[in-house]
């Protein structure tokens, strides 16, 4: 027998669109609990699949779903079945192509989603640059990348961990096993919770900053001499002890020291 591709709701789920449909009501309602929505605040969903978060969010206060589904079968599905209810609003697109700034005036916001594994870190690039439209939110994300962005020392942690953490407070949730979803991913899930930080650590000449970190962890087991080797910067300013250290063994305030002196 030939390799049956997998079904739901009778269409073809698609490994393009990295298709992996939460089934357990549990982890839903879990989402929805550690955020506050009421008939003020809206929400914004990214890939309804079948509908079962969309449906589940519905079932409760807020004031409009918006949701992105770039899968035209499952955008006309999700609306046949909630379509009755004013508050949905399903747009057919690519959400990484959207204009998020449109939503403007309709917050505030607060995203819930289960996110595609191979677009996370592109939409949570989305999310820092339209942070100001959300209160808070929940996505479910693969477990090492939400392990990454929580990290703050040793192995994993790097560019990615900096660049969110200056922008978000974040906390790991449940964690969920591949049984969770159809068909099962061959690895495991986490749902993590975001909130913009109000207050933000001012950087100077913060997009040069950025490139910095980026060039610090450019090969993280190499040592910031090394890494910046080739860099502009002037490290005889730097002392050798910590020239020899690695990215990783550095905190947040010693990178900024670190950019302090070097851009004087």
């Amino acid at each position: 027998m030939g390799y049956k591709k997998p079904h739901r709701q009778g269409i073809e789920l698609k490994k393009r669109y990295g298709q992996h449909f939460l089934k357990d009501r549990f982890f839903v309602d879990r989402m929805i609990q550690a955020v506050h929505l009421d008939e003020k605040i809206s929400v914004m969903e990214i890939g309804c699949g079948e509908g079962i978060l969309t449906g589940a969010i519905l079932q409760g206060p807020c004031k409009q779903l918006k949701v992105f589904e770039i899968d035209d079968q499952w955008a006309s599905y999700v609306h046949k079945v909630y379509g009755s209810d004013s508050r949905l609003n399903i747009v057919h697109a690519n959400v990484l192509d959207a204009y998020w700034n449109l939503l403007e005036n309709q917050g505030p916001w607060v995203l819930l989603a289960n996110l595609p594994y191979q677009i996370t870190f592109p939409i949570f690039h989305k999310i820092q640059k339209n942070r100001s439209l959300f209160l808070e939110g929940v996505v479910m994300i693969q477990e090492e990348v939400a392990q990454k962005i929580v990290k703050t020392s040793g192995r994993d942690y790097g560019y990615s961990s900096l660049f969110f953490q200056h922008y978000f407070e974040l906390k790991l949730l449940d964690k969920i096993s591949p049984g969770a979803f159809y068909p099962p991913p061959s690895i495991y899930s986490r749902l993590l919770y975001f909130k913009p930080k109000q207050q933000l650590l001012n950087i100077e000449k913060e997009e040069e900053f950025w490139k910095f970190i980026k060039l610090c962890f450019h090969q993280p087991r190499r040592t910031l001499r090394n890494n910046l080797a080739q860099s502009h910067f002037d490290l005889g300013r730097l002392q050798t002890e910590l020239l020899l250290k690695r990215a990783q063994q550095l905190s947040m305030d010693d990178l900024l020291k670190i950019w302090s002196i070097l851009i004087v």
